[in-house]
């Protein structure tokens, strides 16, 4: 460059080239790129061993048409008297660093196919307690079909909860490495010292609690993780749900959220108290035991509601489930059916 053309051009050739270092792009679009690519990393380190030998010619081909991009955004600057000359050269020494922030970029704003499932499997590990790629053919809808006919060959008749055990999902509700277990027979733990009951124990809850009919409120006693209040709501019209340990409470909306339900109306507090504000109930059902039902809840029962609870001794050792019936303003009617196992119910909150 000579010296009158240095005079009139101060930018020298290294500072065209150094120009497209800088980030192009609203800040959110580089950010969400470069979590993009994170992911995309991360996402191959598993399966990098059996990639075909010609995926990495594919990946060359996306910088190629970055780097024209690259090349023609230092054109669109300013400069009534630049050449077209000195524009050329850099387009010859142009890094691979600025490529790879120009693919990064375009990657953001159009995102290639093979993009789109770490972003679906990123969406998957957000949502809480949804079971891992390894547990899937374990929650599908086949295998809650196949719960459901044991709770049918078991005695379960209403169909009304067969269905409502059908169409929620299990898994959702319980940690991801029991995700697997999710649809057998078993309490598990949720944290807490509190379990999730038995899918025949909850099915046999509601189905006593309804007997055959049309309900408008009901309370549950103890929402845990959520999942019974969750079968509720497709039984009854409106749900309230009671929990007195917080972190529970606050995991409950966590699982219930995705699902968006709307009949379902949760409430940190003490259960053994009940809920006066929404009195009387259709049906109540407690899921946790105490050596006698309260008296707040038995008040708060519906002339011709019924109430299914667990009774018995703290130690769980002489538990039995027992239905309560209000037959009038002073009268109620007690069966005592079932050997069960509950946690216990305490009052207070923590």
């Amino acid at each position: 460059m000579t010296s009158e053309r240095a005079k009139r051009f101060p930018l020298g050739l290294e500072d065209l080239v150094r120009e497209p270092r800088r980030p192009e792009g609203r800040p959110g679009e580089i950010r969400a790129a470069a979590l993009a690519a994170s992911a995309a990393l991360n996402a191959r380190q598993q399966p990098a061993k059996n990639a075909p030998p010609g995926s990495a010619g594919k990946s060359q081909s996306r910088p190629a048409r970055a780097q024209t991009a690259a090349q023609i955004k230092p054109q669109a600057k300013p400069s009534a008297a630049t050449p077209p000359k000195p524009v050329a050269a850099p387009s010859i020494k142009t890094p691979a660093k600025p490529v790879v922030q120009s693919s990064t970029t375009r990657s953001a704003a159009q995102p290639s196919a093979s993009a789109k499932p770490v972003a679906r499997s990123s969406e998957r590990g957000a949502a809480p307690n949804v079971a891992l790629n390894g547990a899937m053919a374990l929650t599908s809808e086949r295998v809650r079909e196949r719960m459901v006919e044991r709770l049918r060959a078991n005695g379960v008749t209403d169909q009304r909860v067969l269905n409502a055990m059908s169409v929620v999902p299990r898994h959702m509700f319980v940690d991801p490495g029991l995700a697997v277990q999710a649809y057998e027979d078993a309490a598990l733990p949720i944290g807490h010292h509190q379990t999730i009951s038995k899918p025949s124990v909850v099915a046999r809850m509601i189905e006593l609690a309804a007997a055959g009919r049309a309900l408008t409120n009901v309370l549950e006693i103890g929402t845990g993780c959520g999942y019974q209040a969750a079968v509720l709501s497709q039984v009854a019209r409106e749900v309230y749900s009671i929990e007195r340990i917080k972190p529970l409470s606050e995991r409950a909306k966590t699982n219930l959220r995705p699902l968006r339900i709307p009949n379902i109306r949760l409430h940190y507090g003490d259960g053994r108290l009940g809920l006066p504000a929404a009195a009387p109930f259709d049906a109540i059902v407690i899921a946790a035991a105490g050596l006698d039902v309260p008296q707040a809840l038995l008040e708060q029962l519906a002339i011709g509601g019924r109430l299914v609870a667990p009774v018995g001794s703290q130690d769980g050792q002489n538990q039995v489930l027992t239905l309560v019936e209000r037959l009038g303003p002073a009268q109620w009617r007690e069966s005592r059916l079932d050997r069960v196992f509950f946690v216990p119910l305490k009052s207070g909150v923590i």
